[in-house]
């Protein structure tokens, strides 16, 4: 295949990517959107099941950075913890709100309903029932397929970052600051490889949850977004800190996340034995922040040589909860578990990496004209472990901010010559 070149390329398209393509795109930009899914809704965006933070009328942006502090057990990078709080409601009004006309879940006076996760100090979560991040995800499609500067890729991987050390053909250019120019692409279907050569490269290729045998991301979380920026020289950081899930179904079909929501909306962690176990280990009970209730319920299995602790939601009325929580409902119907009678099985899983790819204020890494963005980046908000529905809020503050910069920002785009793509025909040894 031909090697092409573009003003922006966007690797991903979950929320962080499909807003910054989009960002671009409207400065005027040529966009390269591509995604190693068949189709653009794909990656850990359509799986996100409890919210997005905002601002309840009883809130503040410093109670709110207070939170996401402490979750993090204080070890969150203020500056951007702050930009997260301070631009995020302003950017869900004018892009989710007013652009995208996000159906958030409204009572009778059309006021949003907020409601309660984990580790919140008061109720700032609004959401579309339990499939916020597809509806947002959804919408945001229809945009990125109607905007003619964008160019989509779908079902092409990309297998690794050009920069002028490992790929130039002028061996002058190692001593060169480190820079990224583009991305080698693999067409999935026919299996030809091209090069696309951008004025700027932003990586969002999600997390890396697939590395672990219990994990609720889906099949692409494979952290190949890490991995080629570790190759190309980028700094990354915190990847120790994988944040784990309390609840995820426990079925041999596989794992399914049940929202934290299900815990902020009353639902209560039993063991097999019938006994509230979170209450001795957290003031805030079934409440308490992520890394407390995946260590508290991990410390019960033990406890209870039980494969599975319990989360039951069935005191609330039946068809409340079929209204509150359709797809959870459904899926748990699917594999024979009523939820409006009986308790859910859940064990903990690998739900979130809040290491990644450092990035500054801008999404810039370490690395020239490399910006990463979401769940592949280390912005550094997270600390050690993610407070609740904070991770669209940071895809949107940062896709939007990325997008803009990498449009806007001018800097020298100079292309160095790179030796072809040398497709090989020989049997590949087992042993690799």
């Amino acid at each position: 295949m031909k090697n092409k070149q573009t003003n922006i390329l966007v690797i991903g398209s979950g929320l962080a990517g499909a807003i910054a393509a989009l960002t671009a795109a409207e400065e005027n930009k040529k966009v390269i959107l591509i995604t190693k899914c068949k189709k653009l809704l794909s990656g850990n965006t359509p799986w996100a099941q409890g919210g997005i933070a905002y601002t309840a009328p009883k809130d503040s942006a410093s109670l709110f950075k207070k939170d996401i502090i402490n979750a993090g057990t204080k070890h969150s990078n203020e500056a951007a913890v702050h930009q997260l709080v301070t631009q995020g409601p302003k950017l869900i009004e004018d892009l989710l709100i007013n652009k995208l006309s996000i159906p958030f879940q409204t009572d009778e006076n059309k006021q949003f309903i907020f409601t309660s996760e984990a580790a919140h100090s008061v109720n700032r979560i609004i959401h579309c029932q339990d499939q916020t991040g597809l509806i947002i995800h959804e919408h945001i499609i229809k945009r990125i397929k109607n905007n003619n500067n964008i160019d989509i890729y779908e079902n092409y991987t990309a297998i690794d970052l050009l920069t002028y050390s490992h790929h130039s053909q002028n061996s002058m250019d190692i001593y060169k600051k480190p820079t990224c120019f583009g991305a080698i692409i693999l067409n999935n279907r026919s299996q030809g490889v091209f090069a696309v050569y951008a004025d700027k490269i932003i990586l969002a290729t999600g997390g890396l949850g697939q590395l672990y045998l219990h994990t609720t991301n889906p099949p692409e979380s494979k952290g190949d977004g890490i991995a080629m920026a570790w190759r190309a020289g980028a700094r990354c950081f915190n990847l120790q800190y994988i944040q784990f899930h309390p609840t995820s179904l426990f079925h041999e079909s596989g794992r399914f996340l049940i929202s934290e929501a299900v815990r902020g909306e009353g639902g209560k962690l039993y063991n097999v034995y019938g006994k509230e176990f979170m209450k001795e280990v957290h003031k805030s009970g079934s409440l308490a922040p992520r890394d407390i209730v995946a260590r508290g319920i991990h410390q019960a299995l033990i406890n209870t040589n039980h494969p599975c602790v319990y989360l039951d939601l069935s005191h609330k009325k039946k068809e409340w909860i079929k209204n509150r929580f359709p797809t959870i409902y459904k899926h748990c119907l699917d594999k024979g578990i009523d939820i409006t009678v009986k308790p859910i099985p859940v064990v903990p899983a690998a739900h979130y990496s809040c290491g990644g790819i450092g990035v500054n204020l801008l999404g810039r890494t370490s690395l020239k004209r490399l910006y990463a963005i979401g769940e592949v980046a280390c912005t550094g908000i997270h600390g050690a472990n993610r407070l609740a529905s904070t991770s669209l809020l940071e895809c949107l503050v940062w896709g939007y901010i990325a997008g803009k910069n990498a449009a806007t920002y001018k800097e020298e785009h100079d292309f160095p010559t790179i030796s072809q793509w040398r497709q090989e025909t020989k049997i590949i040894d087992p042993a690799l």
